[in-house]
């Protein structure tokens, strides 16, 4: 038995889609789902039906980070990611949020609704050095949409594949970029990796884009550097999240800011669709999974 946010896709012989509202399982469907996809963009909501899922055999998360899930999930369980699906609108909104930063939109946008005609002057995007931190398929993305500008790009990741530098040179590097985009997973290791030492360290005028976890970056921290004026920062996520009505980032300067849409574009939805069934062909003929993320 499968569920799925979806109730037209193409299901092998052999598994049966339970119904579905779109968003959870029946709670009288619980126990007997064994492929399970937390609706999209329902956060907790979604996950919370998985405790009660006594015959669950794999879960496919729409979603290509899945911190939220590996703390929830039950021993003997598959788990995998949804690593492809959002790789373009993630990078796409990275560089729009680059382009927003580096071009004063944030102010902009304040200008437009005081109906204020404030000729000023930005940094641009050209001629930018920008580190992307994180070298995995969005980031590869990224580096690969910002070919098309006058940049300079170097990539950082953990291992240092694929052309990628090391983590351990990113501090002597950082004071040298003009913008630092954040496209890593959030763990141990990751948490805070923006912290008040290398928040500091940024260029006076730099721009900082985290499309990563809110948590990558430490808040209180970037705070303190916005309202300095000192930075730029454009910010998909964040930590909390939601941002709270009245939270100091609202009204940071120099700050603009999308609800976690990175990924939740209309570009979502086929191939999301088209993940989800290639697995279940794949789970109905008992062949490898693709996207483990850990094997159940």
């Amino acid at each position: 038995m499968i569920w799925t946010q979806w109730s037209d896709l193409k299901i092998p012989n052999g598994l049966t889609h339970l119904p579905t509202d779109g968003v959870t399982p029946r709670q009288e469907d619980l126990s007997k789902i064994t492929f399970y996809v937390p609706a999209y963009m329902f956060g907790a909501t979604a996950l919370e039906p998985i405790a009660k899922m006594s015959s669950l055999k794999v879960i496919q998360s729409p979603n290509a980070g899945v911190d939220d899930v590996i703390a929830l999930r039950p021993a003997g369980v598959t788990l995998c990611n949804a690593a492809g699906v959002h790789d373009a609108s993630t990078a796409e909104l990275a560089v729009g949020l680059a382009i927003a930063a580096r071009r004063g939109f944030a102010q902009f946008a304040k200008d437009q609704s005081a109906g204020k005609w404030s000729h000023t002057t930005y940094a641009s995007l050209t001629d930018s050095k920008v580190a992307i931190v994180g070298h995995g398929n969005i980031g590869k993305t990224i580096a690969g949409m910002l070919a098309g500008f006058e940049v300079e790009i170097t990539s950082f990741s953990k291992s240092g594949k694929d052309g990628a530098a090391t983590m351990d040179k990113f501090d002597a590097l950082l004071p040298t970029f003009d913008v630092i985009i954040l496209i890593v997973p959030l763990n141990a290791e990751t948490r805070h990796l923006m912290n008040s030492t290398r928040l500091a360290a940024m260029k006076d005028g730099a721009a900082l884009i985290n499309v990563a976890r809110g948590a990558v970056v430490d808040t209180d921290a970037l705070v303190r550097q916005l309202q300095a004026g000192r930075i730029f920062a454009g910010l998909d996520v964040t930590d909390p999240e939601p941002l709270p009505a009245g939270h100091p980032l609202w009204s940071a300067p120099n700050t603009f800011i999308t609800p976690h849409v990175g990924g939740d574009s209309r570009a979502f939805e086929p191939r999301g669709r088209a993940l989800v069934e290639e697995q279940l062909a794949r789970f109905a003929a008992q062949q490898p999974l693709v996207n483990v993320v850990v094997q159940g």
